[in-house]
């Protein structure tokens, strides 16, 4: 895997987790300003549109760069839509991450034995 690919795996998996954080708080907001006077719906709609439109740009690069299936690909598009797919979209990229970082010591150290 070469650096700009890791990086945008990088920048998509540290995304991913507060996007979820900010949906569930978007929706905790959303009851408490139907059962409650707090209303803080606006804001965190605001912050919560900023983060999944970061999500789904990085996604769009992560996707062309790692060359995904389409399956994988609309996997992790489907994870950023459910209130806490994006915990588990940075977990598997957190792994995807650490299997790339160990293939890529197994080939230097059969580089090194050569």
């Amino acid at each position: 895997m070469d650096l700009k690919t890791a990086s945008a795996l990088r920048r998509l998996r540290l995304v991913s987790a507060p996007e979820a954080v900010s949906f569930l708080l978007l929706l905790i907001c959303s009851v408490l300003k139907r059962t409650t006077d707090f209303n803080a719906v606006p804001v965190m709609g605001m912050v919560h549109g900023v983060l999944f439109v970061l999500y789904v740009l990085f996604w769009a690069d992560a996707w062309n760069r790692a060359k995904w299936s389409l399956r994988t690909a609309a996997l992790y598009f489907v994870l950023s839509v459910l209130p806490t797919g994006g915990f588990f979209a940075e977990r598997r990229l957190r792994r995807e991450a650490e299997d790339a970082v160990i293939a890529s010591r197994a080939r230097q150290e059969t580089v090194a034995k050569a």
